[in-house]
C-alpha cells in the first residue's frame, strides 16, 4: 500500500477496478472542499510499480506554460523546435533565468527620430524581456556575453540577473520601424523560436532584423535572411537599404548581393550596359517584319536612357556595321566582274540574293539612323554618310539597270529616306555640321536624287514626296554656302523645276536668294 497525492500520478487501471473507483468518487464529492488536499489509497500489482514510477519522472506542465501554449505565443512551426528552446519560453517569467533590458540610445531621442513627445525624458525608455540563457547563446554575442559574466552566480543568489543591451540608431540609417525597440524584440523572439520562415516575410523584414543579427552576431538569422534576399526582387528603396548593409557583411555573405547590383569587372571596351544596348539595337533590327512591338519598345529603352554618350557610342557602331553590309552587297551588285561571270540563271540568282541583302540592311540602317536623328546623336554618320562617292557611284550603276526593279524596286526609296533623315538633322540644327561637310553631303547624294527623280516607274503620291521633301531640305542645306560654291550647287538642281512653274516654288526662291546676294556689292 502507497499513499500519493493524487495529482500526481496516472493511474494504470484494469477495468475490474474502474466501477468501484467511480463509486468511491460520487461518494466523496459533498465533502470534497474540506478535503483537500485529497490523497489515494492506490494498490497496484508489483509488475505495475515500475511502470507507474517511470510515469512520475515527468511533471505536468506549470499553469503558466500551459496558458502560453493555449494563448499562441508561440509563433507557428514550433513543432520542429529543439528540446533547448522549449525549455526557454520568450518572454515568460517562469522559465526564464535573466532579464534582459533593452534600453533606447538617447542621441536617437535627441534627433527627434523617436515617436516619444517632443521633450526628450530624463532619463531613455527601457523595456525588459524575460528570456533564457540558453537561447541566447544562440547569439555568438550573449554567449561570449554569458560565459564569464555569470559563471560565478551563486544559487542563494536570490536577486534578478539582467542585461542591459543599448539600442543604437539603425544601420539602415532611417527609423524606418514605428517603434525602435521592434527588431530587437524580434530578433530575441527568435533566439527563443528559430522560426525564421513565420517572421521573414518581406524583403523588408529581412531588412528591419538583419542590422540587429549582425550588431548580436545571431550567425544562422544573418544566414537566413541573406538567402532570403538573395531569392526574392527587391524594390529601388528596398536595393538603397541593401546597399547600406554591403559593408557590414563579409565577402563571402554579401558576394551573392553584390553580382546582382554591381557588373563584373570586364576588359572589354564596352560596359556591361552599352553591351546590352547595342544587343537591344541589334534584336530591333532583325525582328520579324511584323514586329513593331520589339522596335517601338527598344526605341523608349534608348530615349530614356541617361548616358547619352553610351547611346552615341552604341548607334554610332550600329551605323557602321550596318552601312558597311549595305557597301558590300551594293558593289558586288554593280561590280563589272560579277556581271560577265556564270549562265544567266546562276547570275540572276545571285543578283537577287545580293539585292535583297542589302535592301534587308538598308532598311536596318534607316531605322537606325531615325534613333540617332531623334537622340541628336547623328553627327558621325552625317560625317559617314557625306563620304559615301562610292556607294553612290554604286547605286547610279543600279539605277541605270532595269533588272532591280523587279527585285527591290524599294531600293531608291528607302536610300532617298535615309539621306533625307540626315539632311533634316543638318538643317534643324540638331547636327551642326561645318560648311565643307555640307557641300561634300550636298555634292554625293545630289546625283542620286537627279536619277531618282527621272524614273519614270515611280507612281506619284508618298513616294514622290520623299524626292520633292529631299529637294527642299538640299535647296535649304545650298542657301547655308559661300555664294561660289551655292553656284555650282544650284546649277546642279535644274533637274528640281517642271512644266508648270508654279510647282517648283522653293527652286524659285532659292535662285532668288543666290541673286539677292551676289549682286551685292562685295565687301
Amino acid at each position: 500500500m502507497k499513499i500519493i497525492p493524487i495529482r500526481w500520478v496516472r493511474l494504470q487501471l484494469r477495468p475490474e477496478t474502474t466501477r468501484p473507483l467511480l463509486i468511491l468518487i460520487l461518494i466523496l464529492s459533498p465533502f470534497w472542499p474540506s478535503l483537500l488536499p485529497v490523497t489515494a489509497i492506490v494498490t497496484m500489482a508489483t509488475r505495475k510499480r515500475n511502470r507507474a514510477s517511470s510515469f512520475s519522472r515527468f511533471p505536468s506542465p506549470s499553469r503558466d506554460s500551459v496558458s502560453t501554449l493555449e494563448e499562441g505565443k508561440y509563433n507557428k512551426g514550433n513543432d520542429h523546435l529543439t528540446p533547448d528552446s522549449i525549455i526557454g519560453i520568450f518572454n515568460d517569467p517562469s522559465t526564464s533565468d535573466f532579464i534582459l533590458r533593452l534600453s533606447l540610445d538617447p542621441s536617437l531621442i535627441a534627433s527627434g527620430c523617436d515617436d516619444a513627445a517632443a521633450t526628450p525624458p530624463i532619463s531613455p525608455p527601457t523595456l525588459d524581456l524575460h528570456v533564457s540563457s540558453s537561447s541566447l547563446r544562440r547569439a555568438r554575442y550573449f554567449d561570449a556575453l554569458l560565459s564569464d559574466r555569470w559563471q560565478e552566480k551563486t544559487a542563494s543568489d536570490k536577486s534578478p540577473r539582467i542585461i542591459t543591451l543599448t539600442v543604437g540608431p539603425s544601420a539602415t540609417g532611417t527609423c524606418r520601424r514605428r517603434r525602435h525597440f521592434d527588431g530587437h524584440v524580434s530578433v530575441i523572439r527568435l533566439l527563443h523560436t528559430l522560426d525564421f520562415a513565420s517572421c521573414v516575410l518581406s524583403p523588408t523584414d529581412a531588412l528591419d532584423l538583419l542590422p540587429v543579427a549582425l550588431e548580436l552576431l545571431f550567425d544562422d538569422l544573418i544566414r537566413y535572411c541573406l538567402r532570403f534576399l538573395d531569392t526574392v526582387p527587391w524594390t529601388e528603396e528596398e536595393e538603397k537599404h541593401v546597399l547600406t548593409l554591403v559593408p557590414m557583411l563579409q565577402l563571402h555573405e554579401s558576394k551573392d548581393l553584390l553580382s546582382r547590383i554591381f557588373p563584373v569587372q570586364s576588359d572589354a571596351s564596352n560596359s556591361p550596359s552599352e553591351k546590352m544596348l547595342a544587343d537591344l539595337i541589334n534584336s530591333a533590327i532583325h525582328a520579324p517584319p511584323n514586329s513593331a512591338t520589339v522596335k517601338t519598345f527598344v526605341a523608349k529603352i534608348l530615349r530614356d536612357y541617361p548616358a547619352i554618350d553610351s547611346i552615341m557610342k552604341v548607334l554610332d557602331s550600329s551605323f557602321v556595321r550596318s552601312l558597311d553590309a549595305v557597301k558590300e552587297l551594293m558593289g558586288k551588285y554593280a561590280s563589272p566582274d560579277f556581271r560577265v561571270a556564270g549562265d544567266n540563271d546562276e547570275r540572276e540568282a545571285m543578283q537577287r540574293l545580293h539585292l535583297h541583302a542589302a535592301m534587308t540592311n538598308i532598311k536596318h540602317l534607316y531605322w537606325i539612323i531615325e534613333r540617332m536623328v531623334e537622340m541628336r546623336v547623328a553627327d558621325n554618320a552625317v560625317r559617314e554618310w557625306s563620304d559615301q562617292s562610292g556607294l553612290s557611284a554604286d547605286l547610279l550603276k543600279t539605277l541605270k539597270d532595269d533588272n532591280y526593279r523587279n527585285i527591290a524596286p524599294g531600293l531608291p526609296v528607302f536610300l532617298t529616306r535615309c539621306t533625307l533623315k540626315l539632311a533634316g538633322a543638318v538643317v534643324s540644327g540638331h547636327t551642326l555640321a561645318p560648311q565643307q561637310l555640307r557641300v561634300k553631303l550636298v555634292n554625293v547624294w545630289l546625283p542620286v536624287l537627279n536619277a531618282c527623280r527621272d524614273l519614270a516607274f515611280l507612281p506619284g503620291g508618298s513616294q514622290r514626296t520623299v524626292f520633292h521633301d529631299l529637294e527642299e531640305t538640299f535647296l535649304q542645306i545650298i542657301s547655308t554656302l559661300p555664294i561660289a560654291d551655292a553656284q555650282e550647287l544650284l546649277q546642279q538642281c535644274l533637274s528640281f523645276s517642271t512644266r508648270n512653274v508654279d510647282d517648283c516654288p522653293h527652286l524659285i526662291n532659292a535662285f532668288k536668294t543666290w541673286f539677292r546676294r551676289a549682286d551685292r556689292a562685295p565687301q
